[in-house]
């Protein structure tokens, strides 16, 4: 039991550490998919196998399930994506793609 626990303390700890690291919406998604699939597939694991070994690959097939899910719902209302126009001046500037960009009218 112990091996479990210090194997938990590690999924938790490297979970925290990657979603520090997030920086877009998406990534947030996947971030929190992969952690609530973790900790899911590991429940499961453990109520099927009863052993570590299935604890740990329950765990690490609920967060690639999660993260794959957590993602494939395409944009979300707060992904932005940023365009590239230029200004009638002749300046190039970024700012947030209008209706058009998604569409598909450029």
């Amino acid at each position: 039991m112990n091996v479990f626990r210090f194997a938990a303390m590690g999924a938790v700890a490297l979970t925290i550490g990657l979603a520090g690291c997030s920086q877009t919406p998406q990534q947030q998604r996947a971030t929190t998919g992969a952690a609530l699939g973790g900790a899911g597939g590991a429940l499961v694991g453990q109520a099927i196998g009863r052993d570590t070994k299935s604890t740990l690959i329950g765990a690490g097939a609920g967060a690639l399930l999660g993260a794959v899910v957590a993602t494939s719902g395409g944009p979300q209302p707060g992904d932005q994506q940023m365009c590239r126009y230029r200004a009638p001046d002749g300046r190039i500037y970024v700012a947030e793609c209008d209706e058009r960009y998604y569409r598909g009218q450029y």
